[in-house]
């Protein structure tokens, strides 16, 4: 259980605005690793999304010796970054007892989950749990700061859930109240890409059940039946009113919109070395087709993104890593959690910024690859 206490550690402190807090986590994940190869002798096998994250790294490597970065600095630290990844999903793939992990991570969910609801309605902006001051002066869902990436983050666990109240009869109610309190959380926060995906997740996850004929249709019947009357409750209780003024908005993706015209210009005067891995928002305003006075500092597109920053290369990595993620997804089911969060990424920036967030994917992704039955 220690890799599942190094993620949630992680996850609880990757707000805090000092480097200390993410060295911290680094350090800690690749003494893990170091210590699973001297155990095994170094005799450890390989996966291609493993290759893949190798390679992503070493692109950045390349780009410092090349000196096809704009900062290299910054493409160091991003460097350091995908290792940290490819670290977390190494891990997750000879972490023998996966069930234990995956339960311990839905705890830990609904844990987050339910203080999620209660800082969005109640704590000041800019406050974690009430007390730490974060300097941005924005809302906060737990240890969370933005709510695109909390939503990822429960895109990620949510199958799993749905998945266990369809299976396990003896204990469904309780499942069926963790997706439902979850998705509730999501509504709370006002993600509008997050609520259709888990809404998505929560329809799409049993009736696959159904079609693989593990449960009959009168179960099926059942669990959505239960799973939306918990769904109404726990909306009504945490409130609706955000996530709808949210989709009443005008042109809710202009500027989105805008950040990708200017993110396709810039590939296209760096279509191959792109500008340097970690340096988007210094290599944007040079291409900003607009300046409200806000500084920008993603492209609200990780997929763009990726391309302009380590140019098509780059891009035909994650592309293939996402690929090689489709299969073992939906061979287990709540591995379509995933899937979702790379959906995400098209939208929004939920690899970006928090490396202990992505890392927490890359290791979900890892179990994904590495499930051979169903939980």
């Amino acid at each position: 259980m220690l890799f599942a206490v190094i993620l949630f550690a992680g996850i609880l402190t990757m707000w805090i605005p000092g480097r200390w807090a993410v060295a911290a986590f680094q350090i800690a994940l690749f003494a893990l690793a170091a210590f699973t190869i001297l155990r095994r002798r170094f005799q450890i096998g390989w996966h291609p999304v493993a290759a893949l994250l190798a390679v992503a790294a070493l692109w950045g490597v390349a780009q410092i010796a090349a000196h096809q970065t704009i900062d290299a600095w910054r493409t160091g630290d991003a460097v350091l970054n995908w290792i940290t990844n490819l670290a977390a999903f190494s891990l997750a793939l000879y972490v023998a007892r996966k069930e234990r992990i995956l339960q311990a991570t839905l705890i830990f969910a609904g844990v987050l989950g339910v203080f999620a609801i209660f800082t969005a309605l109640s704590s000041p902006p800019g406050k974690i749990f009430w007390w730490f001051d974060t300097g941005t002066g924005l809302p906060t869902l737990g240890p969370f700061v933005y709510r695109n990436q909390y939503a990822a983050f429960v895109e990620t666990v949510l199958p799993f859930a749905i998945l266990k109240a369809v299976l396990d009869r003896k204990r469904s109610a309780l499942y069926v109240a963790i997706a439902a309190m979850l998705f509730a959380s999501v509504i709370a926060a006002g993600s509008r890409t997050g609520s259709l995906l888990c809404l998505a997740e929560i329809v799409l996850t049993p009736a696959a059940a159904c079609l693989r004929k593990l449960i009959s249709g009168r179960a099926l019947a059942r669990v959505a039946g239960a799973s939306l009357a918990a769904i109404v409750l726990f909306t009504a209780i945490v409130g609706w009113e955000t996530i709808w003024r949210r989709f009443q908005e005008p042109h809710p993706f202009g500027m989105r919109a805008e950040l990708v015209r200017s993110s396709l210009a810039m590939i296209r005067d760096h279509p191959l070395a792109g500008f340097g891995l970690g340096v988007w928002a210094d290599a944007y305003p040079a291409y900003a087709r607009f300046d409200d006075g806000h500084y920008v500092n993603q492209a609200h597109n990780d997929w763009i993104q990726w391309a302009v920053e380590g140019g098509v290369p780059f891009f035909a990595i994650m592309l293939a890593i996402a690929a090689l993620t489709i299969s073992p997804a939906l061979r287990s089911l709540w591995g379509i959690g995933m899937l979702a969060v790379f959906a995400h990424c098209l939208v929004d920036y939920p690899m970006q910024q928090r490396p202990a967030l992505a890392a927490f994917f890359f290791a979900m992704t890892g179990f994904v690859c590495s499930s051979r039955k169903m939980p």
